[in-house]
């Protein structure tokens, strides 16, 4: 099927949960010449929806639905089987929206599930709906840090029928490179879409972690105004390691923005993170996949639990109180800023560098256990731009060690280029933990980055006596 073709023949699709994301994915799909038929329980989202597409004139091509019974109707084609999008919270409403809709499926009719879904719900809808011939395919989607307002990256996993026919449409709409080619890629059968989006998550929360720790460093280890730290991730943004990295590029921006009184926001913000069942499951599942399959993916857990820590901010303050803990770190002494700023961006670089180590090798674990053959590099290509975990640099080096000899059944740690990227950064890396835990600042992530390579690269360890 050519994907110039895809506005005349999967020309009708369904689109179920019209929150933001979902109402953004119908207007993308009605730019690309198809008429979107919409479904949400929520009156809420559908008034939202309704004034959304009314606003950017798409009344003709993008359609409310009362029922699935109505959607099913529109949606079906003598030139396609129907095709009907998921844009949902995970776990129980995706099983009664599957519930809802299947009485109105026929055999080859493909659901697209483009939630944060579960892989293992995932595979469970997919047996269940095998039985009548229905087919899902679990995508991962990602926006990158100006959510829906760009092309996403997208990874689609399931039946490579369904991929066969659905590919087309993803393509359409898909972020793409400088040359061309589209972020997405069939990432293999079963839940394999699903479940590469989840570790991509993990790893996303992980250098989060980092960034925060990093900025925390900046501001309240050497005082640097928040002008002065985002001057300084700026810099790094254009670097060869950390060029264009989208979460620092969000850590400039929040550190630029002020209040109406000229305040910088985080001057006044709360010391938590709020918490999103939703979105936050994704690295809860992540790490217990870590666990599960015995890879030491220690930048997800901790920045995980650091995460649910910052939540507590109540719990924190009383046990502050009770331990006598300084609520502000002292500040670090360093001979010169500039040297010291140099050895806490190799010290970045050398902590995500392993959030992606550490995901890869928990996706390869499970790859080889089901026997995915998912293309490394592909996955790569998609999480190099519209992704919130992009990272030109270090993708750049993972890509080029995925295009060498490099086989996926090797560890990353053992690779020679890798290898000397790493040891050469590790004094850097010392350094600035060293100097961090002097000045009292938290640096889970980054101390555990540390920690990890020690360990993971010794030939001896205390574990021994055990």
């Amino acid at each position: 099927m050519s994907d110039n073709t895809i506005g005349k023949i999967l020309y009708q699709i369904g689109m179920v949960g019209t929150g933001s994301i979902g109402s953004m994915m119908s207007l993308l799909f009605a730019e690309k010449g198809c008429h979107v038929y919409y479904l949400d329980i929520s009156e809420n989202n559908t008034r939202a929806a309704e004034k959304i597409v009314k606003g950017v004139d798409e009344e003709s091509r993008v359609h409310r639905q009362q029922s699935y019974a109505q959607l099913s109707d529109e949606v079906k084609s003598e030139n396609h089987p129907r095709v009907v999008i998921f844009s949902i919270p995970h776990g129980i409403p995706g099983d009664r929206c599957v519930k809802g809709l299947r009485p109105y499926l026929d055999k080859g009719d493909i659901i697209l599930d483009c939630s944060n879904e579960y892989y293992v719900n995932t595979e469970r809808r997919q047996a269940d709906l095998a039985i009548d011939g229905i087919y899902y395919v679990g995508c991962g989607v990602s926006w990158g840090y100006q959510s829906a307002l760009t092309e996403p990256s997208m990874s689609p996993g399931g039946d490579p029928k369904a991929l066969e026919i659905l590919m087309p449409l993803l393509r359409s709409v898909a972020a793409s490179s400088v040359n061309g080619k589209p972020r997405t890629s069939p990432i293999g059968p079963g839940g394999s879409g699903h479940y590469v989006t989840m570790i991509h998550n993990g790893i996303e929360q992980a250098i989060i972690s980092v960034i925060s720790e990093v900025w925390y460093i900046l501001t309240k280890g050497i005082q640097l105004s928040c002008n002065d730290a985002a001057d300084v991730l700026t810099k790094w943004n254009i670097s060869d390691e950390l060029q264009n990295t989208h979460i620092i590029q969000m850590g400039v921006g929040i550190n630029r923005t002020q209040e109406s009184q000229g305040e910088h926001v985080l001057r006044n913000g709360r010391h938590k993170v709020a918490r999103d069942a939703n979105t936050e499951e994704m690295g809860a599942w992540s790490c217990e996949e870590a666990v599960r399959l015995y890879v030491p993916a220690m930048n997800m857990v901790s920045a995980h639990f650091f995460g649910c820590t910052s939540a507590e901010l109540k719990k924190r303050v009383a046990d502050a109180k009770s331990s006598g803990h300084p609520n502000e770190p002292i500040p670090i002494k360093v001979g010169s800023k500039n040297d010291f700023i140099v050895d806490l961006r190799k010290a970045t670089y050398f902590c995500l560098l392993l959030c992606f180590v550490q995901g890869l090798q928990v996706i390869r674990e499970m790859d080889q256990q089901r026997e995915w053959h998912i293309d490394y590099p592909e996955v790569l290509h998609i999480w190099s731009s519209s992704s919130t975990i992009q990272t030109g640099g270090i993708i750049n080096l993972l890509k080029k060690v995925y295009g060498q000899s490099f086989s996926t059944k090797e560890n990353l740690l053992s690779n020679p280029e890798l290898a000397d990227q790493l040891a050469s950064l590790l004094p850097s890396v010392k350094r600035t933990v060293i100097a961090a835990i002097e000045a009292d600042a938290a640096v889970p992530t980054m101390s555990q980055s540390l920690e990890y390579y020690k360990y993971s690269t010794s030939g001896q360890l205390p574990t021994q006596l055990a």
